[in-house]
């Protein structure tokens, strides 16, 4: 199938806040491309490889006696980031594929630069280096307040009681989180759109069509 809306792949990553309906929008773009017949791979970090998913296990659900330490949860997410860059991102976007990914480096950024409290020079540095300097063309921050995102968190778990210990943090830690991805849209609005996702479904979805769209025509022809 050729891509009939670009000469090249988009690299889209999604960011933002646990339970801001990422992968609700993620659907929706995906629905979105299949429309415009736009050859696209969906993945996501940390994952998106074999070795990935399993890094993505112990970040995310490791429950054991002695905790994964921030040093070793940034190396960790730093060491999927550098296999899922090599073996799905690159090649894909090479093919004139487009690439939908569910986080990216914006959040090691966040995450554990500015919520952790880790080195941002140094993590600038580590993310240059797993991501081969390869960026988003476009990031989509779904942005939500830090209190309706606990409180998502909160009724989400009460369904499928799955330990989470990223999204277990205290408030505080997702409001730092939050101000941190504030931070990153301002410094970077030419590729970073900040959008509201406490509204409608329809709307929030119309504002990524939009940003994708401006994206996609800013392209050299």
């Amino acid at each position: 199938m050729k891509n009939k809306s670009t000469r090249r792949g988009i690299f889209i990553t999604f960011e933002g806040a646990e339970c801001a309906g990422k992968s609700t929008h993620i659907r929706l773009l995906e629905k979105y491309f299949q429309k415009k017949k736009i050859k696209y791979v969906l993945t996501r970090e940390p994952g998106g490889t074999e070795i990935g998913e399993e890094i993505r296990t112990i970040v995310k659900h490791h429950a054991g006696k002695n905790p994964v330490s921030d040093e070793a949860e940034l190396l960790l997410f730093a060491a999927s980031r550098a296999q899922h860059v090599r073996e799905v991102i690159i090649p894909a976007l090479q093919k004139g594929t487009s690439v939908i990914c569910d986080r990216f480096t914006d959040s090691t950024v966040a995450y554990q630069g500015h919520a952790r409290g880790l080195d941002l020079k140094f993590i600038g540095v580590l993310n240059k280096f797993a991501s081969i300097g390869r960026t988003p063309d476009l990031t989509v921050i779904l942005d939500l307040p830090p209190e309706e995102s606990r409180a998502r968190i909160m009724e989400r778990n009460k369904l499928d009681k799955v330990h989470d210990r990223i999204e277990n943090e205290r408030v505080a830690f997702h409001i730092k989180v939050r101000n941190a991805f504030l931070k990153i849209a301002r410094a970077e609005p030419k590729r970073v759109k900040m959008i509201s996702s406490d509204r409608p479904i329809e709307a929030v979805h119309n504002d990524i069509v939009k940003a994708v769209e401006n994206a996609i025509a800013s392209f050299p022809k």
